[in-house]
Protein backbone atom coordinates (compact mmCIF):
# COMPACT_ATOMS: atom_id res chain seq x y z
CA UNK A 1 0.00 0.00 0.00
CA UNK A 2 1.50 3.28 -0.84
CA UNK A 3 0.53 6.87 0.91
CA UNK A 4 0.02 9.63 -0.62
CA UNK A 5 -0.13 13.62 0.20
CA UNK A 6 -1.73 16.08 -1.68
CA UNK A 7 -1.05 19.56 -1.16
CA UNK A 8 -4.37 22.26 -1.52
CA UNK A 9 -6.41 21.20 -4.81
CA UNK A 10 -8.40 24.52 -3.89
CA UNK A 11 -11.21 23.53 -6.35
CA UNK A 12 -8.99 22.87 -9.57
CA UNK A 13 -10.63 19.16 -9.82
CA UNK A 14 -9.30 18.90 -13.19
CA UNK A 15 -6.16 19.02 -11.81
CA UNK A 16 -6.97 16.23 -9.36
CA UNK A 17 -8.38 14.08 -11.27
CA UNK A 18 -4.92 13.80 -13.54
CA UNK A 19 -2.62 13.66 -10.93
CA UNK A 20 -4.38 10.73 -9.22
CA UNK A 21 -4.32 9.43 -13.07
CA UNK A 22 -0.63 9.97 -13.01
CA UNK A 23 0.09 8.65 -9.46
CA UNK A 24 -2.34 5.02 -10.92
CA UNK A 25 -3.91 5.49 -7.38
CA UNK A 26 -6.01 2.43 -6.38
CA UNK A 27 -8.67 2.94 -3.27
CA UNK A 28 -8.50 -0.72 -2.65
CA UNK A 29 -4.75 -0.69 -2.51
CA UNK A 30 -3.58 3.15 -1.28
CA UNK A 31 -4.39 5.61 0.62
CA UNK A 32 -4.66 9.48 0.32
CA UNK A 33 -4.32 12.35 2.51
CA UNK A 34 -4.99 16.29 1.61
CA UNK A 35 -3.53 18.75 3.30
CA UNK A 36 -6.53 20.99 3.50
CA UNK A 37 -8.16 23.70 1.62
CA UNK A 38 -9.85 21.59 -0.87
CA UNK A 39 -11.70 24.36 -1.77
CA UNK A 40 -12.23 27.88 -2.80
CA UNK A 41 -10.39 30.10 -5.59
CA UNK A 42 -10.72 27.41 -8.04
CA UNK A 43 -14.04 27.13 -10.77
CA UNK A 44 -14.98 22.88 -9.25
CA UNK A 45 -14.93 23.06 -5.30
CA UNK A 46 -18.17 20.82 -5.49
CA UNK A 47 -16.15 18.42 -8.09
CA UNK A 48 -13.15 18.14 -5.37
CA UNK A 49 -15.90 17.55 -2.37
CA UNK A 50 -17.48 15.01 -4.30
CA UNK A 51 -14.79 13.67 -5.66
CA UNK A 52 -13.03 12.70 -2.48
CA UNK A 53 -16.02 11.69 -0.80
CA UNK A 54 -16.48 9.25 -2.98
CA UNK A 55 -12.98 8.03 -2.47
CA UNK A 56 -14.68 6.96 1.29
CA UNK A 57 -11.88 4.86 3.71
CA UNK A 58 -9.36 5.44 0.89
CA UNK A 59 -9.40 9.09 0.89
CA UNK A 60 -9.33 11.66 4.05
CA UNK A 61 -8.20 15.45 4.27
CA UNK A 62 -7.21 17.43 7.34
CA UNK A 63 -8.97 21.01 7.65
CA UNK A 64 -7.91 23.84 6.17
CA UNK A 65 -8.92 27.62 6.35
CA UNK A 66 -10.52 27.69 3.05
CA UNK A 67 -12.95 24.72 4.20
CA UNK A 68 -13.51 26.27 7.91
CA UNK A 69 -14.56 29.27 5.96
CA UNK A 70 -16.72 27.10 3.83
CA UNK A 71 -18.76 25.60 6.88
CA UNK A 72 -18.59 29.28 8.10
CA UNK A 73 -20.47 31.02 4.87
CA UNK A 74 -22.60 27.90 5.24
CA UNK A 75 -23.84 28.69 8.74
CA UNK A 76 -24.19 32.57 8.50
CA UNK A 77 -21.01 33.22 10.44
CA UNK A 78 -19.49 35.20 6.93
CA UNK A 79 -20.62 36.16 3.35
CA UNK A 80 -19.13 35.05 0.70
CA UNK A 81 -16.00 37.08 -0.50
CA UNK A 82 -15.95 38.41 -3.80
CA UNK A 83 -13.06 35.91 -5.05
CA UNK A 84 -14.90 32.84 -3.19
CA UNK A 85 -16.21 30.83 -5.80
CA UNK A 86 -18.65 28.19 -3.35
CA UNK A 87 -22.00 28.89 -4.43
CA UNK A 88 -21.99 25.63 -6.27
CA UNK A 89 -21.45 23.59 -2.87
CA UNK A 90 -23.99 25.74 -1.30
CA UNK A 91 -26.59 25.44 -4.04
CA UNK A 92 -26.13 22.00 -4.50
CA UNK A 93 -28.36 19.39 -3.84
CA UNK A 94 -26.15 17.30 -1.74
CA UNK A 95 -25.14 20.16 0.06
CA UNK A 96 -25.92 19.20 3.25
CA UNK A 97 -24.04 15.73 3.21
CA UNK A 98 -21.23 17.14 1.47
CA UNK A 99 -20.87 20.09 4.80
CA UNK A 100 -21.38 16.94 7.31
CA UNK A 101 -18.88 14.95 5.62
CA UNK A 102 -16.69 18.16 5.61
CA UNK A 103 -16.76 18.82 9.36
CA UNK A 104 -16.09 15.17 10.39
CA UNK A 105 -12.97 15.33 8.97
CA UNK A 106 -9.84 15.53 11.18
CA UNK A 107 -7.74 18.86 11.97
CA UNK A 108 -4.38 16.71 12.23
CA UNK A 109 -3.46 13.12 11.68
CA UNK A 110 -0.65 10.92 12.86
CA UNK A 111 1.03 8.02 10.78
CA UNK A 112 4.06 6.12 11.98
CA UNK A 113 6.23 5.46 9.45
CA UNK A 114 9.17 2.82 10.17
CA UNK A 115 11.18 4.54 13.18
CA UNK A 116 9.64 8.18 12.61
CA UNK A 117 6.30 9.97 13.42
CA UNK A 118 4.91 12.04 10.76
CA UNK A 119 2.18 14.76 12.10
CA UNK A 120 -0.20 15.77 8.88
CA UNK A 121 -1.57 19.46 9.21
CA UNK A 122 -2.73 22.29 7.09
CA UNK A 123 -0.94 25.21 7.84
CA UNK A 124 1.73 24.72 11.10
CA UNK A 125 2.32 23.64 14.64
CA UNK A 126 2.94 26.35 17.36
CA UNK A 127 6.81 25.80 18.90
CA UNK A 128 5.28 24.89 22.23
CA UNK A 129 3.24 22.15 20.94
CA UNK A 130 4.66 18.58 20.91
CA UNK A 131 3.24 16.27 18.68
CA UNK A 132 0.95 14.74 21.40
CA UNK A 133 -0.14 18.22 22.43
CA UNK A 134 -1.11 18.88 18.81
CA UNK A 135 -3.31 15.79 18.43
CA UNK A 136 -5.02 16.86 21.70
CA UNK A 137 -5.37 19.74 21.21
CA UNK A 138 -6.52 19.38 17.26
CA UNK A 139 -9.14 16.48 18.84
CA UNK A 140 -10.51 19.09 21.41
CA UNK A 141 -11.56 21.21 18.00
CA UNK A 142 -12.57 18.14 16.53
CA UNK A 143 -15.17 17.37 18.73
CA UNK A 144 -16.91 20.85 18.49
CA UNK A 145 -17.39 20.87 14.88
CA UNK A 146 -19.05 17.23 15.13
CA UNK A 147 -21.32 17.93 18.03
CA UNK A 148 -24.18 20.26 18.71
CA UNK A 149 -22.89 23.50 19.21
CA UNK A 150 -20.47 23.33 15.84
CA UNK A 151 -22.61 26.42 14.26
CA UNK A 152 -22.62 28.42 16.87
CA UNK A 153 -19.07 28.14 17.59
CA UNK A 154 -18.46 29.19 13.40
CA UNK A 155 -20.21 32.27 14.90
CA UNK A 156 -17.22 33.22 16.80
CA UNK A 157 -14.50 31.88 15.32
CA UNK A 158 -12.97 34.45 12.81
CA UNK A 159 -10.36 36.89 14.53
CA UNK A 160 -6.26 37.34 15.12
CA UNK A 161 -6.97 37.25 19.13
CA UNK A 162 -5.34 35.62 20.97
CA UNK A 163 -2.19 35.61 19.02
CA UNK A 164 -0.35 33.11 21.47
CA UNK A 165 -1.22 29.71 22.94
CA UNK A 166 -1.43 30.25 26.79
CA UNK A 167 -2.37 27.00 28.84
CA UNK A 168 -4.99 28.27 30.61
CA UNK A 169 -7.01 29.92 27.46
CA UNK A 170 -10.61 28.65 27.82
CA UNK A 171 -13.86 28.36 25.67
CA UNK A 172 -13.26 30.01 22.43
CA UNK A 173 -10.64 31.85 22.94
CA UNK A 174 -8.64 28.55 23.43
CA UNK A 175 -10.55 27.05 20.45
CA UNK A 176 -9.60 30.12 18.08
CA UNK A 177 -5.60 30.08 18.93
CA UNK A 178 -5.67 26.21 18.07
CA UNK A 179 -7.90 26.78 14.65
CA UNK A 180 -5.39 29.66 13.80
CA UNK A 181 -2.34 27.46 14.42
CA UNK A 182 -3.24 24.65 12.68
CA UNK A 183 -5.12 26.31 9.70
CA UNK A 184 -3.20 29.67 8.99
CA UNK A 185 0.11 29.95 10.90
CA UNK A 186 3.26 30.82 8.58
CA UNK A 187 5.20 33.27 10.77
CA UNK A 188 5.18 33.15 14.51
CA UNK A 189 7.83 34.59 17.10
CA UNK A 190 10.65 32.79 19.28
CA UNK A 191 7.97 32.76 22.13
CA UNK A 192 4.90 31.53 19.52
CA UNK A 193 3.25 34.82 18.92
CA UNK A 194 1.71 34.44 15.34
CA UNK A 195 1.46 37.22 12.66
CA UNK A 196 -1.01 36.72 9.91
CA UNK A 197 -0.62 39.80 7.97
CA UNK A 198 2.51 38.81 5.70
CA UNK A 199 1.81 36.12 2.76
CA UNK A 200 4.98 36.51 1.30
CA UNK A 201 8.16 33.57 1.10
CA UNK A 202 10.00 32.47 4.23
CA UNK A 203 12.97 35.21 3.88
CA UNK A 204 10.29 37.61 4.04
CA UNK A 205 9.55 37.75 7.70
CA UNK A 206 8.48 40.63 9.81
CA UNK A 207 11.12 41.80 12.43
CA UNK A 208 11.16 39.60 15.33
CA UNK A 209 9.50 36.43 13.62
CA UNK A 210 10.17 33.72 11.81
CA UNK A 211 8.88 30.86 10.04
CA UNK A 212 7.16 28.64 12.42
CA UNK A 213 9.11 25.60 11.83
CA UNK A 214 12.75 27.40 12.00
CA UNK A 215 11.70 28.48 15.60
CA UNK A 216 14.78 27.37 17.98
CA UNK A 217 13.52 24.49 20.14
CA UNK A 218 10.60 23.76 18.81
CA UNK A 219 8.91 20.89 20.30
CA UNK A 220 8.00 19.17 17.37
CA UNK A 221 11.13 19.35 15.88
CA UNK A 222 11.57 15.72 16.03
CA UNK A 223 8.66 14.59 14.01
CA UNK A 224 8.14 15.07 10.03
CA UNK A 225 5.28 18.08 9.54
CA UNK A 226 3.74 17.80 6.06
CA UNK A 227 1.63 20.57 5.61
CA UNK A 228 0.34 23.13 2.53
CA UNK A 229 -1.18 26.76 2.99
CA UNK A 230 1.65 28.52 2.30
CA UNK A 231 1.88 29.00 -1.59
CA UNK A 232 4.52 31.23 -1.83
CA UNK A 233 6.84 29.04 0.09
CA UNK A 234 6.16 26.43 -2.42
CA UNK A 235 7.74 22.69 -2.62
CA UNK A 236 10.42 21.92 0.43
CA UNK A 237 11.62 18.68 1.55
CA UNK A 238 13.76 18.50 4.92
CA UNK A 239 13.69 15.85 7.44
CA UNK A 240 11.27 17.69 9.66
CA UNK A 241 9.00 19.22 7.14
CA UNK A 242 7.25 18.79 4.11
CA UNK A 243 5.43 21.82 2.83
CA UNK A 244 3.10 20.44 -0.39
CA UNK A 245 1.33 23.85 -1.29
CA UNK A 246 2.45 24.62 -5.11
CA UNK A 247 0.60 26.89 -6.22
CA UNK A 248 -1.78 25.07 -8.43
CA UNK A 249 -4.90 27.27 -8.26
CA UNK A 250 -2.55 30.47 -8.97
CA UNK A 251 -0.86 28.78 -12.00
CA UNK A 252 1.64 26.40 -10.17
CA UNK A 253 1.33 22.78 -9.85
CA UNK A 254 -0.38 20.43 -7.53
CA UNK A 255 1.90 18.01 -5.80
CA UNK A 256 1.26 14.30 -4.60
CA UNK A 257 4.15 12.99 -2.48
CA UNK A 258 4.55 9.09 -2.16
CA UNK A 259 6.00 8.71 0.96
CA UNK A 260 8.02 5.34 1.65
CA UNK A 261 8.91 2.85 4.35
CA UNK A 262 9.67 5.98 6.33
CA UNK A 263 8.93 9.73 6.32
CA UNK A 264 12.29 10.25 4.97
CA UNK A 265 11.99 8.30 1.48
CA UNK A 266 9.87 10.27 -0.75
CA UNK A 267 8.62 11.21 -4.00
CA UNK A 268 7.02 14.04 -5.98
CA UNK A 269 4.80 14.10 -8.56
CA UNK A 270 3.52 16.94 -10.01
CA UNK A 271 0.66 18.15 -12.76
CA UNK A 272 0.52 21.82 -13.83
CA UNK A 273 -3.20 23.27 -13.06
CA UNK A 274 -4.91 24.67 -16.64
CA UNK A 275 -7.44 26.58 -14.98
CA UNK A 276 -5.38 28.63 -12.44
CA UNK A 277 -7.43 31.97 -11.09
CA UNK A 278 -5.22 35.16 -10.63
CA UNK A 279 -3.81 36.31 -7.85
CA UNK A 280 -5.73 38.61 -5.47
Amino acid sequence: MALYLIGDVQGCDEALARLLDDIAFSPSRDHLVLLGDLVNRGPDSLGVLRRVQRLDGAAQTVLGNHDLHLLGVSQGARRLGRNDTLTDILTAPDREALLDWLRGQPMALHRRLGDSDLLMVHAGVLPQWTLSDTLALAAELESVLRGPAWSGFLQEMYGNEPARWDDALKGTARLRVIVNALTRLRFCSAEGEMEFETKDGSAAAPEGYMPWFDVPGRRSANVTVACGHWSTLGWVSRPDLISTDTGCVWGGCLSAVRLGATAHARERIQVRCRQAQKPV
